[in-house]
């Protein structure tokens, strides 16, 4: 079994497209419209047929009240790995990423980073280090 697609939910599929593409470096995958629905995912550039991530809109009353409530409580709503938190940090911020907690390390050998998508969601970069 493997995973080959998840969901977060966004606020606006134009804006997130943007900022997972122009920002976070991730590539289109798909762009389906059938009447007002629209099926959009994103890829990893290190991994363009591994999983995708749709880009949801969160027109569902019970999507936004969770999506709302996660971004409160701080908890990120995908998080995605790096193998170097503090670079990437920088490249965000650099390209007008926002972040709400800068690379700390949490554990040793954990170091993560927070920052919001612009569409209503927290993201989390991992690095791990291993051995």
């Amino acid at each position: 079994m493997k995973i080959r697609l998840t969901s977060v939910h966004v606020d606006d599929q134009d804006k997130a497209l943007r900022f997972y593409t122009d920002v976070l470096g991730f590539l289109k995958k798909a762009d389906v419209r059938n009447g007002p629905y629209r099926w959009l995912t994103v890829a990893s550039p290190e991994e363009p047929d591994g999983a995708e991530l749709q880009l949801a809109l969160a027109d569902d009353p019970a999507a936004r009240a969770y999506q709302e409530a996660m971004f409160r409580q701080g908890k990120p709503a995908i998080m995605v790995h790096s193998d170097d938190v503090k670079a990437e940090y920088e490249r965000i911020k650099t390209l007008g990423g926002e972040f709400t907690m800068p690379p700390t390390e949490v554990m040793r050998g954990v170091t993560i980073a927070q920052f919001g998508d612009t569409c209503g969601n927290l993201v989390q970069i991992n690095t791990l280090a291993r051995g």
